[in-house]
């Protein structure tokens, strides 16, 4: 004889851990979908890791910051404006700001 308060004991506990898995593979192939790109956000619209003087996401202190990186679908990096860039265009790594 099976005891049901266990089976749905197990039952739970393995629904629960499947659960808690999904939204990391659904993240892990979103990421796979983007990139960084550097001076692309505006000031205090930055994703995570702003470079020196900031400390993550939102920190950034000035609009198009060179160190400054926001996630985008890949390959739209290097097409997007960023009036800071040497190129005009967002980059794939941090870069030193032109003067205006």
């Amino acid at each position: 004889m099976i005891k049901t308060t266990h089976s749905a004991a197990a039952l739970a506990a393995a629904l629960s851990a499947a659960l808690a898995m999904a939204p990391t593979a659904a993240s892990a192939q979103a990421d796979k979908d983007k990139e960084k790109c550097y001076g692309v956000s505006l000031k205090g619209k930055n994703d995570c890791a702003a470079g020196p003087g900031t400390t993550c996401a939102g920190t950034s202190k000035t609009d198009y910051q060179g160190n400054a990186w926001k996630l985008v679908p890949k390959g739209t990096c290097e097409n997007t404006a960023s009036p800071t860039s040497p190129t005009g265009k967002g980059q794939l790594v941090a870069f030193q700001e032109k003067k205006s």
